[in-house]
C-alpha cells in the first residue's frame, strides 16, 4: 500500500491503484460507459451541478457522463498527483488541451496578461503569440520577468530545460520574480523523476503526457498537476469545453507512469554518453546537454534537477543543408516529432515544432534535436556517427566554410 513517505519508484507503481483489488482486479478496468444511472432525481441533478463547477465525484454521487468525470481518468491523475508532490491533476485530450485550459482559465478570472520566457515548446509559443485564447503575452528572459508583471498578469510561463536547446531556468528564482502570480513551468522534458517544480515555488506543473509518462508513442493526452483551486478551475473549463481524456488513453497513460523512473533514468544514462561522444565529431559545432561541462551555470542539477535527462540538442556546421542530410540518413533512430518513447527519434525544430515561431526566437537552422530511447549506446553511436559523416560528406562543411546558404535554409530562417 502506498504511504505518503514511500519513494517515487513506489508511488510510480501503487498510485492511483486505490480499491483495484478490494474490487477483485489486479490491474484497474476499463470502463468505457459514456453515460452513467442517476439515482433518483434529486441525486442526478446534485451530481452533474457539483461535475460541472469542477467538484470531484462525490460519496453517493452519481458520475452521470464521462465528459464530466471518469474513473479511469481520475486514476491517472491521482497516480501523477502523486509523483509531482500537488493536491491534484487534471488530464485532457493533449498537452495543448491541457494549456488551453490554463489559459482560458486565467483569462476568464479577468487576468489575461501572460508574462513568458522563451525558449518553449512550438506550439506554447504559437498559441500564446496568436491571443487566440483571449490572452495577451509578454516576452521576457528570467531577469526581466519581475519588470514584466502588470496588475491583470495571470500568470508566468516557463519551460525548464526547454525545448529545443535545454536552456535551464532556476524555478525559485522565477517564482521569487512573479511575486504572487502563478508559475505554470512545462515540466515535460524532466518528468517527476528528474523535477518537482512545485517544491521549488512553482504552481502548476505541465506535461505532454504523449511524451515520458506515456512512453511508448502509442497514447496522445496532457495534464495539470497544481493545488486543490486550481483543480477545480481546471475541471470546469474541462467539463465545458469537452477536453477530456479517453479511458483508453487514461489507462496506458496510468500504466506508463508505473514504469516512469526505469525509463527516464536508463534514457538519460544513454544519453550522457552520447553527448559525450558527438561532440568529437567534426560536424558538430556544438551538442547542447545539461550534463555537459558549463552548460549548468547555475548548478540547479542537483539541486533542482536530479539528472540532465535525455534529450541533446546537436548544432551542425553547414546549417540547414547539414541538418536536413543528417536527420534523412539516420537510420537506427526515427525522423519524426515527438519524444520521450522507447525508441530515438531525432527531428529539426526550425522546420516543424517550432516553425511557426517568431525568427528572432526561431532555433538555429543547424539545429537538430535527438531524443533518446532505450537501444544500445553503441549502435546509437553507430547510427548517429554514420549520419553525421553522411552529412559532412554532401557539403554541410563546405557549406560553413564559404558561407552560403541554400534557399532551403533562407527559407527556414525568414518563416
Amino acid at each position: 500500500m502506498q504511504t505518503s513517505s514511500s519513494h517515487l519508484e513506489t508511488r510510480a507503481v501503487h498510485g492511483g491503484m486505490t480499491g483495484v483489488r478490494e474490487s477483485g482486479s489486479h490491474v484497474p478496468v476499463i470502463d468505457f460507459s459514456t453515460t452513467n444511472p442517476l439515482g433518483d432525481v434529486e441525486t442526478g441533478g446534485a451530481s452533474y451541478e457539483e461535475l460541472a463547477t469542477g467538484h470531484d465525484l462525490g460519496e453517493g454521487r452519481s458520475a452521470v457522463y464521462q465528459r464530466l468525470w471518469q474513473p479511469g481518468v481520475a486514476r491517472f491523475e491521482e497516480s501523477l498527483a502523486g509523483l509531482e508532490g500537488t493536491e491534484g491533476a487534471v488530464a485532457f485530450a493533449s498537452g495543448m488541451a491541457a494549456l488551453a485550459a490554463t489559459l482560458i482559465a486565467t483569462a476568464s478570472a479577468g487576468r489575461p496578461h501572460i508574462v513568458a520566457v522563451r525558449p518553449l515548446y512550438g506550439g506554447t509559443d504559437h498559441v500564446l503569440a496568436s491571443g487566440l485564447l483571449g490572452t495577451e503575452v509578454t516576452w521576457t528572459d528570467a531577469a526581466g520577468i519581475a519588470g514584466a508583471i502588470r496588475p491583470d498578469t495571470g500568470l508566468v510561463v516557463i519551460e525548464t530545460p526547454a525545448n529545443p536547446t535545454l536552456e535551464l531556468l532556476d524555478i525559485r528564482a522565477v517564482a521569487d520574480a512573479a511575486g504572487d502570480v502563478p508559475v505554470l513551468v512545462d515540466n515535460t522534458f524532466a518528468t517527476p523523476v528528474l523535477q518537482r517544480p512545485v517544491e521549488h515555488g512553482a504552481t502548476l506543473v505541465l506535461h505532454s503526457a504523449t511524451k515520458y509518462l506515456g512512453g511508448h508513442g502509442d497514447v496522445m493526452g496532457g495534464v495539470v498537476a497544481a493545488d486543490a483551486n486550481w483543480v477545480e478551475r481546471l475541471r470546469q473549463v474541462r467539463a465545458l469545453t469537452g477536453g477530456l481524456l479517453h479511458p483508453m488513453g487514461a489507462y496506458l497513460l496510468h500504466r506508463g507512469l508505473r514504469t516512469l523512473p526505469l525509463r527516464v533514468r536508463a534514457q538519460q544514462a544513454t544519453a550522457a554518453v552520447l553527448a559525450e561522444r558527438l561532440l568529437s565529431h567534426p560536424a558538430v559545432a556544438s551538442v547542447h546537454y545539461p550534463g555537459l561541462p558549463g552548460q549548468d551555470p547555475s548548478g540547479l542539477i542537483g539541486r533542482q534537477l536530479e539528472g540532465p535527462g535525455s534529450i541533446i540538442a546537436l548544432d551542425l556546421v553547414g546549417g540547414y543543408d547539414a541538418a536536413a542530410r543528417f536527420t534523412e540518413s539516420c537510420e537506427l533512430v526515427t525522423h519524426a516529432v515527438s519524444l520521450g518513447g522507447v525508441d530515438s527519434l531525432v527531428q529539426h525544430p526550425a522546420s516543424l515544432t517550432h516553425r511557426p515561431v517568431a525568427g528572432e526566437a526561431k532555433p538555429g537552422a543547424g539545429i537538430v534535436r535527438l531524443a533518446i530511447g532505450l537501444e544500445h549506446v553503441d549502435d546509437l553511436t553507430d547510427d548517429l556517427m554514420a549520419a553525421l559523416d553522411r552529412a559532412a560528406e554532401l557539403g554541410g562543411l563546405d557549406d560553413a566554410v564559404t558561407g552560403d546558404a541554400s534557399p532551403d535554409r533562407e527559407a527556414v530562417n525568414a518563416h
